[in-house]
This record gives structure tokens, C-alpha cells and sequence, in this order.
């Protein structure tokens, strides 16, 4: 199986996603506030340090939420200002894998000019790249079997494009909203609604309203356990579409026994005996590692999950921020290591264009 199911889809990723800084975290309004009050000390004080910053994590992940940070900082310390002395920023990238402790991001400037903004950077980083190391692990859990993104439904709104954007940054090959597949360079993946199915009736007929009036670009692909038995809904659809219908997906709730492998291998034999071995079949609904692993060993013919939850409730993955030198001077609290460390492996970030 090969991930031609959203390749259809897909589109170039962008060289950077196209993050926008949000007002309130610009304005400093989501950060905590002893930083507000320490900026506001320090003017009062007439104290205002160059200083070095490193960012790192206490694991081993897949690094995201880099690019979005960096739009920030490109915000806070590029986009035309002229600041003395000229601030540095080197950063790993989205999708690298990193170690525990190891430095992913190192900000040089003066500590007026970035200091309120660590909430946010640290906040950033933590929720994604818990995001896309939980991707990450379902990916090469699945694998080659491709996965797709569909955790937008299990988190708020306000960050479902930076969920669907992690999964993608940690292997998955298609999201599900439109803003998330976007900061991904990809168009949205998806099916159909049991809502659409009920509405209309009959599996069929959705399926039919589907192909006439969704663009030709996007793969048919028929949810089947909704009314019938779903061998006989995958072939009725099959019977209907012919080669039009990309694949089925099965989505059968718990209520009713899930998807069991089984089931996979039915809908596949009786898929091929009545010459449809072109559609392909997606399995849905509450996939996670333990249930990757029970439809891989017993050889399910499965030709992608859609995986929810199982990503979208990653834990966030800490981050911490270390003043590491003041004025060129090496300094650390107690317990760290005074001066930078080292890593070859940071870029140089360009923050006027």
C-alpha cells in the first residue's frame, strides 16, 4: 500500500508554514505575569542586559512548534527593527528529532526586547512537539500502512490547525482541516460525516451526491457502517461508482464490536471477489498503538488509519528557557552549567527578511 490515498490531495509544503503572531501574545497578555513585572523593574532600574538564552526539553522527541516561535521572534526582534545590538537567534527546525537536554533553540539580545515572551515560546514548543512525537510514534507504529491526522474534533478550536500541523510535522500524511493541511503545504484529507449518511438515507445516495458534487480532485471515499452490514454497504457503493470510489472507511462504534480484523478481511475478500480490488480500505475510531499493533499482527489488509485522539491527547512535552550568559559573562542557577553549550546542529535564523 502506498499513500496515493491523499497524494491526490497533497500539495507542496511551503519552505516556511505560514504562521501569524496572535495580538494577545504580543501584547503580553497570555504570559506570566512576573514577566511583565520584571520587564517593568528592570526599565525602572535602568537594567537592561544582553543576554544568551537556551531552550531545550527533558526528552527524547520530534521537534515542532520551532517555525511557529520563530514567527514570533521574527516579529519581536526582526520586521524592521533596528535593535543594539543586533539580537541572534539559532534554532533547530520542525520534524528534527532531538535528545534530552538538548539546546533546540538559542535567543542573543537584550533581555527587554524578548524576556516577556518566554511563556509563550515555552508554551509553543511543549504542546507541539508533544503533538508530533505522539504522531511520530503512531507513524512508525503503522508503518508502511500511512496514517492520517483527525484529532481536530478532541482539542479546542483556537489550536486545531497547530495540532494538524504537528502530526503532519511528525509523519502523518494528511490532516483534516483546511488551517491545519495549510500551515502543512497540503490540502485538507477527508470522508464523509455519519451526519451526511443519515440525512440522506441511504449510503449510497450520499455517496452519489458526494462524486457529483465534490470536486473531481478529491478522493471518493464512502463511510460504510452506517445502515447496513459494511461488506454489503462497500459493495453496494463499489457496485455504484465503479472506479470512481478511491476506498471505504470502516468506523464501526463500539456499540456494535468496533472494527475488528476480521471485518477488515471480509470487506476485502468480498471487495475483490466482485472485481473491486481497486478500493482500498480505511480503518477509523479510537485507533491508538494498542490497536495498530492488534490489526498488524494479525494482517488486517488495511491501507490506512485515521488516528484521532490517540495524538491530539498528547501530553505536552516540557521545555525550559536558561539564561546561560549576561553581557557575554557565563552564568546559570544553581544545578546548571554556567555558559552556551554546544550544538553544531543550530541554524542561524534570518530575522529580517
Amino acid at each position: 500500500m502506498t499513500s496515493d490515498a491523499v497524494s491526490a490531495e497533497r500539495r507542496l509544503r511551503p519552505s516556511t508554514p505560514p504562521f501569524q503572531p496572535a495580538a494577545d501574545v504580543l501584547s503580553g497578555e497570555t504570559a506570566d505575569v512576573y514577566f511583565e513585572r520584571t520587564r517593568r523593574i528592570l526599565a525602572t532600574e535602568g537594567l537592561d542586559p544582553v543576554v544568551t538564552m537556551e531552550i531545550f526539553c527533558r526528552a527524547d522527541a520530534t521537534l515542532c512548534g520551532a517555525e511557529e516561535a520563530i514567527a514570533y521572534l521574527r516579529e519581536i526582534l526582526g520586521n524592521g527593527k533596528r535593535l543594539d545590538p543586533s539580537p541572534v537567534v539559532e534554532s533547530l527546525h520542525d520534524g528534527d528529532a532531538i535528545a534530552s537536554k538538548e539546546v533546540v533553540m538559542r535567543i542573543n539580545a537584550r533581555y527587554s526586547a524578548f524576556g516577556l515572551y518566554e511563556t509563550a515560546i515555552l508554551g509553543i514548543l511543549s504542546q507541539s512537539t508533544g503533538w508530533a512525537t505522539a504522531a511520530r510514534r503512531v507513524v512508525d507504529a503503522a508503518a508502511p500502512i500511512p496514517v492520517i491526522g483527525f484529532g481536530a474534533r478532541h482539542v479546542h478550536p483556537s489550536i486545531a490547525d497547530q495540532m494538524d500541523y504537528a502530526s503532519v510535522v511528525g509523519g502523518c500524511i494528511g490532516a483534516s482541516t483546511p488551517a491545519g493541511a495549510r500551515l502543512a503545504g497540503l490540502a485538507p484529507t477527508g470522508t464523509m460525516p455519519h451526519a451526511m449518511v443519515l440525512i440522506f438515507g441511504d449510503t449510497v445516495r450520499a455517496m452519489e451526491a458526494f462524486d457529483r458534487d465534490v470536486e473531481p480532485d478529491v478522493p471518493r471515499i464512502a463511510l460504510v457502517d452506517t445502515f447496513k452490514d459494511e461488506a454489503e454497504e462497500s459493495l453496494r457503493v463499489a457496485d455504484a461508482l465503479g472506479e470512481r470510489l478511491w476506498g471505504v472507511r470502516l468506523d464501526t462504534p463500539s456499540e456494535r464490536g468496533r472494527v475488528t480484523a476480521d471485518l477488515v478481511k471480509e470487506v476485502r475478500a468480498r471487495l475483490d471477489l466482485a472485481g473491486h480490488e481497486h478500493v482500498r480500505i480505511v480503518v477509523s475510531g479510537g485507533i491508538d498503538l494498542e490497536r495498530i499493533a492488534y490489526f498488524k499482527e494479525a494482517a488486517a489488509p488495511i491501507d490506512s488509519f485515521a488516528v484521532g485522539s490517540a495524538i491530539s491527547d498528547a501530553s505536552p512535552i516540557d521545555f525550559t528557557g536558561d539564561l546561560k550568559e549576561i553581557e557575554g559573562r557565563p552564568i546559570a542557577k544553581r544545578g546548571r552549567i554556567p555558559g552556551r553549550s554546544e550544538n553544531k546542529r543550530l541554524e542561524r535564523i534570518e530575522l529580517i527578511p
